[in-house]
């Protein structure tokens, strides 16, 4: 396992170096950059000024050669500065890493603690009233914009019922804990409704899956009780399929809610990708998007140790580092 563990962080290493350069080569093709803004703010700048800006700054270089340098940099721990708001990049994102955690990780528990149980009681009663009600209420969550249902929530609970806020991370002047918990209310019950729908889908047909297998059927001809053999036996396969769900949305986790956090003003992860998109802020969009990329392979390879966890037949070969 720490060998397979090792190769898979080497490989991780990999792709980001991969990924470092792509993303890099994609902001770089951006039209604008932000001498074109210095321009446009200034109109006394002359274009040869403009060129010395360019050189100065070394955006007058070739793309390989201006990523060969910010990765030099960066390896010493230099990410640049953040044009929008003027400071290291490394200074600028704890703030909004914080927001996105409390909204998204908030979001993912309570998302997983309540597909799990209702997936499993619509797959134990599958064809049940109980049943398809849950399936119409999943169908509705993962059918409804996401826009739209944060739209209809401010409306209601922060316009026609004004007991919740509508927007921000608290109240002007700041706030205590239960002022931010407040805040988060809207955006976690939005977020929650769109994603539960789908963890529950996968989570009902995994258990449907699980609980035809021969060794379920052995198990109650044993004379285990129901609740034994879902327990002991069923659910921990029913969540192999689900983990790989989790491990691949995961990676929102630090990416953030574009859209939810753009309808709440909610100053996370996403929000900072697309201001710094919008703004030429290069640095600040590229170390983010990296951010994320980062998680999300992390997260790939948790999933990995979590299934031999779960699942004791399965190991991982000590030279191959592929499961069998």
């Amino acid at each position: 396992m720490t060998r397979y563990v090792m190769g898979r962080l080497v490989e991780s290493v990999i792709v980001l170096v991969i990924m470092s350069f792509v993303i890099y080569a994609l902001i770089g093709l951006m039209p604008g950059d932000p001498i074109d803004l210095m321009i446009q703010s200034d109109p006394r700048l002359t274009p040869a000024d403009a060129a010395r800006l360019r050189a100065v700054y070394g955006l007058d270089k070739p793309l390989v050669e201006r990523y060969l340098h910010w990765a030099t940099a960066a390896l010493s721990g230099d990410f640049g500065h953040s044009r929008l708001y003027v400071r290291p990049v490394l200074e600028v994102m704890p703030d909004f890493l914080l927001n996105t955690f409390n909204l998204m990780g908030l979001t993912f528990v309570i998302s997983i603690v309540i597909a799990v149980p209702v997936g499993v009681y619509a797959a134990l009663r599958q064809h049940s009233a109980g049943d398809y009600a849950i399936n119409l209420a999943c169908f509705a969550g993962i059918s409804v914009p996401i826009f739209w249902l944060a739209l209809m929530l401010i409306i209601l609970f922060a316009v026609l019922i004004p007991v919740l806020p509508a927007s921000g991370v608290s109240s002007i002047g700041g706030g205590g804990f239960l002022d931010h918990a407040r805040h988060l209310v809207l955006p976690v019950v939005t977020l929650t409704i769109f994603s539960v729908g789908s963890y529950t889908r996968f989570m009902r047909a995994s258990t449907i899956e699980v609980m035809r297998q021969d060794y379920i059927r052995t198990a109650f001809a044993k004379g285990a009780s129901r609740n034994r053999v879902v327990v002991r036996h069923a659910l921990r396969n029913a969540l192999l399929p689900v983990v790989t769900i989790i491990a691949l949305s995961f990676g929102t986790l630090f990416s953030g809610a574009l859209i939810t956090e753009t309808m709440f003003a909610y100053p996370g992860m996403g929000k900072l990708i697309y201001d710094s998109i919008m703004g030429n802020d290069f640095n600040m969009a590229l170390v983010a998007l990296l951010f994320a990329t980062l998680v999300t392979l992390l997260a790939n390879l948790a999933a990995d140790i979590a299934y031999a966890w779960l699942d004791p037949r399965i190991s991982y070969k000590s030279g191959g580092g592929s499961p069998r």
